[in-house]
Parts: structure tokens; C-alpha cells; sequence
């Protein structure tokens, strides 16, 4: 496994060829960092599902270029869905759409249904454009972590969380770290009503706005399998609970205008939204390293945004055995 911190274009050269021949390669994107590999390879897609010890039945967001591939990946695409798509890709949007012949079962989980996403990242941009130009179709990319465990916004997270799990040939592309820190908005448009099953930077306000008409939301594990849609996820190994003030020894995140009690670890104190979910991951992934037994996190009360903070605290906090 090899981490390569000057992305030249000969680089992206050289992780394209490694994805083509059924390699790995964790890559930024303006969200969190992804694991790809090959979205037709059987063989590579099922390193990703190994590497991340995440359940096979569990889907993947396929990553493409543009907007004009998403006949590639779907079939019956609702107006709505290309309007959304033209309106916020690149950007952190997933769309749920009827599956054609290419998105098979590891890729979907068995469903019916594949998740697709242009992310709005330059060197995933190139990534993806030049392993098209290779004969490439599409990128799956989940979160490059263990499955269950804090999504990575830089490339050491990445490093930590997966490196010994990597193979010689993988590599990994550093891009700093990532912008918006929480992952992509997903949006079922199987039905005729658009349903928000994840929350992300894409708000539900922008959406309807967008749309011009009133949309559904739904952020708990239902009929449609997507990522993040678990009850527990995003866990650190270190306990979380929510809106309690820290005591000594513990950790805490909140927003700058709460003082840190006397004793406790102030992991992050974000000024605005946007910074809360930029430095969120990486104030988990530090408790961690400080080997804190238990964080405090005050969730924020505004809206937009801080709906997707709330959904992956919120989360982190039900934290499952194996994490």
C-alpha cells in the first residue's frame, strides 16, 4: 500500500491503471474519503466489502463523472431526478434509481435499486475521468473505514483505520482534508415522491426549492437499503452521549459559545455549522486517539446542515458491539 501526497497528473494516471486492473484506491472527496474500486469487477468490489468488514447485503454508492452516465447506471429515471441531478452534481448527492443490467448484486445488495453520486472534487474528478478514458464505467466508493467506525477526512485517518488491510498495489491519493466532512444527502426517487434517507450538506430546503414541491424524509432503516442508514454507525471506540456537559477526563464537542468544564478534553469547538461537520469526524477520531473511554457531544439546534450532524451523532452514540 502506498500513500502519494503530490497528486500530479501521472499520478492519476498510475491510480486509474490500478483501479482498471482490480486494485484499490482511496481517494477525497468533498464529503469524506472513499475506498474505490472497479463498480463492474466482482473480484475488486469484494476487497472493498473484506477491507471494511461490511456486510454483503449492505449496498454501494457507484461515483461517476457527470451527469450524463447516469443512463449507464439506471433505467427509468423520474424528471425530478434529472433535474436534481442537474441542479446538485457535482456536488454531495446521492440519488437512488431503478437499476439497469450493469449494477449488479454486489453492487446493490441484492436490490433492485443502485445509488449513484458525482462528487464535486478535483482529483476525484480526474480519478474518475481518466479511468473512464481507460474503459471505465464507474467507481464504487464507500467510506474508507471499517464498517460501523468514523468515516475518514484525510488521508491518515484513512491510513488508520484501513492500512493493514491493504494490499501492496493499493494506494492511497492524499487531498487534505475534505470540505464539507459528513457524507452525501441520499435520496430515494423510486416513487413517485422524492424521500431524503440520509441527511447531508443537500438540504431538504434546498431540495423543495429546487423541485418545487413538498418531499418526504425518512432517516431510519426501512424497505430501501443505502449507506449510513443503520441505527448505530459512525462509532468511535470511545463511548458517545449526547447533551451532557463533560465531566473530568472525558471528552466534549460543542459549539465555541459553550465553556469546557474544569478537568474534560475540549476535542472541537466549532464557530458555525459548516465547521461542526467539517472538523466532527476528526474530533471523534482524536478522543480516540487520546484513548478517552467516553465523549460528550451537544448537538446544535439549528436546521439545514445540522440535520445531518444530528443524524450521525445521534448515531455514534448507539454503538454496537464490534465497534
Amino acid at each position: 500500500m502506498e500513500i502519494i501526497t503530490n497528486i500530479t497528473e501521472d499520478v492519476i494516471k498510475k491510480a486509474a491503471k490500478a483501479l482498471k486492473d482490480g486494485n484499490l484506491v482511496a481517494f477525497p472527496t468533498e464529503t469524506v474519503y472513499g475506498l474505490g474500486a472497479d463498480a463492474t469487477n466482482e473480484t475488486a468490489v469484494g476487497r472493498i466489502y473484506s477491507v471494511k468488514g461490511r456486510p454483503a447485503n449492505h449496498p454501494l454508492i457507484v461515483h461517476i463523472s457527470s451527469v450524463n452516465q447516469i443512463n449507464k447506471w439506471a433505467i427509468d429515471i423520474p424528471d425530478y431526478a434529472l433535474k436534481l441531478a442537474t441542479k446538485f452534481w457535482p456536488g454531495p448527492m446521492t440519488l437512488i434509481l431503478k437499476r439497469n443490467k450493469l449494477a449488479k448484486n454486489f453492487i446493490t445488495g441484492g436490490q433492485d435499486n443502485v445509488g449513484l453520486r458525482v462528487p464535486n472534487q478535483l482529483i476525484a474528478l480526474a480519478l474518475l475521468n481518466e479511468f473512464e478514458l481507460l474503459g471505465g464505467l464507474g467507481l464504487a466508493a464507500p467510506s474508507a473505514n471499517r464498517f460501523g467506525a468514523i468515516s475518514p477526512t484525510t488521508s491518515l485517518a484513512v491510513h488508520e483505520e484501513i492500512g493493514e488491510y491493504l494490499d501492496s498495489n493499493d494506494l492511497i491519493l492524499d487531498g487534505s482534508r475534505c470540505n464539507i466532512g459528513v457524507e452525501s444527502t441520499i435520496i430515494d426517487c423510486t416513487t413517485d415522491i422524492p424521500t431524503i434517507l440520509r441527511p447531508g450538506a443537500i438540504t431538504s430546503k434546498m431540495i423543495q426549492k429546487s423541485l418545487g414541491r413538498k418531499i418526504t424524509e425518512n432517516y431510519l432503516s426501512g424497505v430501501i437499503k443505502a449507506s449510513g442508514r443503520l441505527a448505530s454507525h459512525y462509532s468511535p471506540k470511545a463511548k458517545v452521549t449526547l447533551n451532557k456537559l463533560a465531566e473530568f477526563g472525558e471528552g466534549m464537542i460543542a459549539m465555541a459559545n459553550i465553556p469546557t468544564p474544569k478537568g474534560a478534553f475540549r476535542l472541537a469547538s466549532p464557530k458555525n455549522i459548516e465547521e461542526y461537520a467539517n472538523i466532527l469526524y476528526e474530533a471523534l477520531r482524536d478522543g480516540d486517539r487520546k484513548k478517552l473511554t467516553e465523549i460528550k457531544v451537544i448537538l446544535p439546534e439549528e436546521e439545514g446542515l445540522a440535520e445531518a450532524i444530528k443524524d450521525r451523532i445521534t448515531k455514534s452514540a448507539q454503538k454496537v458491539e464490534q465497534n
